[in-house]
């Protein structure tokens, strides 16, 4: 029996990713560890999970393309020049003609309850349409991720609902990334409706287990578990407690790699991009997902998001100074 996983990665090998949603602008106060009240000085990135994923998968050397907008202003345009830098393929990133404006994000860097704001009043990644996802040629790519914040509002998640479509015609495989924040949604009820109907319909859900109970109304990995049985790849992730493989009727448990954080967040965004890009190399899943971990822990130990994404090599060099712990907490 082929597995879910097998399917995904003959599917990807020499095929570019396609991820769509948000990209921003993230800025961090100077030097680290500084409120952002106490800031005099100040250094950015380009950040938004979206972005991250993609940069993420960029730096392992696969190919991937970004669909988003941007504003028509400096902030789009550092966003769309940064990916490019970075090796996204940006000719999907529109830009916007209305008053929409492209996300901004203030983030402390520390582990000590850090201050993250992020502005996304009329949000410019959420203005692509159905037109927009007719103009990509889906049966060039590998894979599409979604994020679940590009289904949080209209046009936004009909083009998602169009590219899931034309996927399902091509046999491309999709990923839902469930990434959910409450701040995009209009209610809890919104977001579990539409997202646990994504989830059904894509080949590869993927969440923590606090986004899983959240979609199901309760009972997250039963209804992860469900999804397996349906012929899915589910990658349920526990923090502190590792990530298990769902797929095929059985289960694999990857764990954590120790480090020192420098802030809480963009670890997920390492992990998924990391992940989808080594499994187009063909190691297998378990081998993939190990070397999301060990992504997620450099990210996490970094200034910044984009730049904290590591390469392939620095995950080598990481991971033959550092064993996975497979029980205990992956920061001290």
């Amino acid at each position: 029996m082929t597995l879910p996983s097998e399917r995904i990665a003959d599917h990807l090998a020499g095929r570019p990713i396609m991820v769509v949603g948000r990209a921003g602008m993230d800025i961090y106060p100077m030097p680290d560890g500084t409120r952002v009240e106490d800031a005099h000085e100040l250094v950015n990135d380009v950040g938004g999970s979206s972005g991250n994923i993609a940069v993420s998968i960029a730096k392992q050397g696969h190919p991937v393309m970004l669909l988003s907008a941007v504003s028509n202003d400096g902030v789009g345009r550092f966003v769309t020049r940064s990916l490019g830098e970075y090796g996204v393929d940006t000719r999907h990133c529109f830009v916007t003609t209305g008053l929409e404006r492209t996300s901004l994000a203030m983030a402390e860097t520390t582990t000590d309850s850090p201050d993250v704001t992020i502005y996304r009043n009329d949000a410019a990644d959420l203005a692509i349409t159905p037109a927009h996802a007719e103009a990509v040629d889906v049966a060039a790519l590998g894979a599409i991720i979604i994020t679940g914040t590009a289904l949080s509002r209209e046009p936004s998640r009909s083009a998602c609902e169009r590219l899931v479509e034309l996927a399902g015609d091509a046999g491309c495989p999709v990923v839902l990334d469930i990434d959910y924040r409450a701040q995009a949604w209009a209610s809890p009820d919104e977001a579990r409706e539409i997202l646990a109907g994504m989830a059904r319909r894509v080949q590869m859900p993927v969440g923590n287990d606090e986004e899983f109970d959240l979609i199901a109304g309760g009972g997250g990995r039963d209804f992860a578990a469900g999804l397996a049985e349906g012929g899915a790849l589910v990658l349920y992730k526990m923090g502190e407690g590792g990530c298990d493989i769902l797929e095929g009727g059985g289960e694999a448990h990857i764990g954590i790699f120790r480090v020192t954080a420098l802030k809480p967040f963009g670890s997920g965004d390492a992990f998924l991009g990391t992940t989808m890009a080594t499994l187009a190399a063909g190691p297998g899943i378990s081998a993939a997902v190990t070397r999301g971990a060990a992504a997620a822990a450099i990210g996490v130990s970094r200034r910044g998001c984009a730049r904290a994404m590591p390469t392939a090599g620095e995950i080598d060099s990481f991971m033959e100074s550092h064993a996975m712990d497979s029980t205990d907490a992956a920061t001290d």
